[in-house]
């Protein structure tokens, strides 16, 4: 009931943050409309900590990006003026369009101590949808859609699934939702999406004679319809239309190369606001290798790791 299993390979985003990054992967670099998927922590953040610790300022073109935590809380801004704190159990689903500058802040941490724990992920928009206007929605719990069943609990992050729909607006057809299984515990699939994964962050699953441990993706086939929890387990659900291969760089999203030169330029020029309420200071321009020509990949400069994560 799978193609392929995807490990997490630990990546380092400077000031002792780590995540465990799922995707792009050298052998699948989406899932539907999935082309970035960080794992974070989990962590203990001691009060007082450094700023460098900080997601300061940066740029996004030709994608949503997509925060959701199982604890903790970061601290969002961005171009078009929003301020929002995130906590577990809410979205922030931030599209960058045309193109959004944001930083993600560990505030309540500094203040007091925290533990963070948490999913980025970052959704590919449509070719016709790619230079759409940036902008920011926020949904609290109740706008999150759950349900439960014998040893299973789900929360609909976003799209449909389960026969529901989630409030917050997407671009392409797409399923993502939190599962919580006690041991043994049995949990249905969503049908009707091109492509699906599911990601484990705590515990182990069984998806029909294969087991996958913390930290693994599993990409499943069509005929995939349920996972069984093995011990008790947090999974991450997500898929949805395959909306055909993306060029990757840095922070940028696109089906064009040259778009991404152009979002480069554009950073590196000071043509992209940062937001009003965190201009202080923003991530430069890495050195990187060239952007990507010819065939759609995925291009992480060696040094500085790319920062997303937090995104």
């Amino acid at each position: 009931m799978l193609e392929m299993v995807i490990p997490a390979r630990r990546r380092s985003l400077g000031g002792g943050f780590e995540v465990g990054r799922v995707l792009p992967f050298a052998r699948r670099r989406m899932v539907g409309p999935f082309v970035f998927y960080d794992h974070m922590g989990p962590m203990d953040l001691a009060a007082g900590i450094g700023r460098e610790v900080d997601v300061r300022p940066h740029p996004h073109i030709g994608l949503s990006t997509v925060t959701y935590l199982f604890a903790g809380e970061l601290m969002h801004r961005d171009s078009v003026g929003s301020v929002m704190p995130i906590r577990p159990a809410e979205l922030n689903w931030m599209t960058a369009g045309s193109g959004i500058v944001h930083s993600e802040r560990f505030e309540r941490a500094r203040a007091q101590g925290d533990r963070l724990h948490g999913i980025q992920a970052w959704v590919a928009l449509p070719e016709a949808d790619e230079e759409t206007d940036p902008g920011f929605a926020h949904h609290e719990g109740a706008d999150l859609p759950t349900w439960a069943e014998a040893g299973a609990r789900g929360r609909l992050v976003a799209g449909t699934g389960w026969g529901l729909r989630a409030a917050v607006r997407t671009h392409c057809p797409l399923v993502y939702a939190h599962l919580e299984l006690d041991a043994g515990a049995r949990a249905e699939l969503p049908r009707g999406h091109q492509q699906r994964a599911v990601h484990v962050v705590e515990g182990a699953v069984e998806v029909g004679d294969t087991v996958l441990a913390a930290g693994e993706m599993g990409i499943l086939r069509p005929d995939a319809d349920a996972l069984r929890a093995v011990t008790a387990s947090t999974v991450m659900v997500l898929g949805g239309a395959d909306l055909g291969p993306r060029h990757l760089w840095w922070n940028f999203v696109s089906s064009s190369a040259e778009r991404l030169a152009q979002a480069a330029e554009d950073w590196k020029a000071g043509r992209m606001a940062l937001p009003q309420a965190d201009s202080d200071e923003f991530i430069p321009l890495p050195d990187a290798p060239p952007l990507p020509r010819g065939a759609p990949r995925a291009v992480e400069p060696a040094a500085p790791e790319p920062p997303p994560g937090p995104n």
